[in-house]
């Protein structure tokens, strides 16, 4: 599947920004099953200061400070990114999800080191009992952890209601879980905290999500717009991508910026302004499937 994803922001101000800094993470990860094969960041105005590297969990990140006065920022994120197919996992070579978690602690290899971080609490993603015993439902004595992490995605998508007026970013998880509504990234943060709960390890993933609904059929969650899902580590397969707004297993149609413990490790943006007073701000997000890339590449 090729794609060309379009991602505007603006930041309109009511009293003029002097000064501001932000941190981006707008640029596709490359990985065996996505490559990104240009990607352009317009920022508008100009920076005095801009350079990109790669972050702690390997993501491209984007700093930038702009110092003349403004009362509006615009970001522009153009990408040319090529998805494949990613093989479907089979239930029956997972282990017991008791298994992961034990080994998840024992294996001292690089692979089980690095996703070992992702078994702790973070920002937005906080272990509980009451989180236990909402996972314990799907994470039976012995249960196939396969099998178990998709039973758990399943009930969330059944059990919350996609609701883009019920939650902010700050809103607690403890209320996400008690109202029963909110949006992708309190789905992805109510997953992973599950999945801490019970010990196993688990990352938050943002990026976005291509859907054409079949006719007399509503459009999935999240479509054009920034889209959130988790990954869950099994110790024998690697990471299982799934989606809980959509109730998904992650194919072809989901295309990944970045991940880490939680939003506040791959916020699309974030900063620190002199100035401005009160703003609003405007998204639009595009994702169009492409039948072969452009050549040569133009943004």
């Amino acid at each position: 599947m090729y794609y060309r994803v379009s991602h505007e922001t603006t930041y309109n101000y009511s009293e003029p920004v002097t000064l501001c800094q932000n941190l981006s993470h707008l640029t596709p990860r490359d990985l065996p099953e996505q490559y990104c094969w240009r990607t352009d960041l317009v920022i508008r105005p100009e920076p005095a200061l801009r350079f990109g590297y790669n972050d702690y969990f390997g993501n491209r990140a984007t700093f930038c400070t702009v110092q003349e006065p403004h009362r509006e920022l615009t970001m522009i994120a153009t990408h040319y990114v090529e998805v494949a197919l990613r093989p479907p996992s089979e239930p029956s070579a997972s282990v017991p999800w008791e298994e992961a978690r034990d080994r998840l602690r024992a294996d001292r290899s690089r692979e089980s080191l690095e996703a070992y971080q992702f078994a702790f609490a973070s920002r937005y993603s906080q272990p509980s009992a009451k989180l236990a015993a909402y996972a314990e439902h799907s994470f039976k004595p012995g249960a196939n952890l396969y099998e178990a992490v998709l039973d758990l995605t399943t009930r969330i998508h059944e059990d919350f209601t996609y609701d883009p007026q019920a939650t902010t970013v700050s809103t607690p998880l403890d209320e996400v879980f008690a109202q029963r509504r909110g949006v992708c990234q309190d789905f992805a943060h109510l997953e992973i905290a599950c999945l801490r709960s019970l010990g196993l390890a688990a990352r938050y993933v943002s990026g976005y999500l291509r859907t054409v609904p079949p006719p007399g059929k509503d459009a999935l969650a999240g479509a054009d717009a920034t889209h959130a899902w988790l990954s869950v580590y099994d110790p024998d397969n690697g990471w299982l991508d799934v989606d809980p707004t959509n109730d998904q297993v992650v194919a072809d149609e989901h295309i990944l910026l970045a991940w880490g413990r939680d939003y506040d490790d791959v916020n699309p943006i974030k900063g620190v302004v002199h100035g401005g007073g009160q703003h609003t701000i405007e998204l639009s997000v595009d994702v169009a499937c492409l039948t072969e890339l452009p050549n040569p590449l133009y943004a």
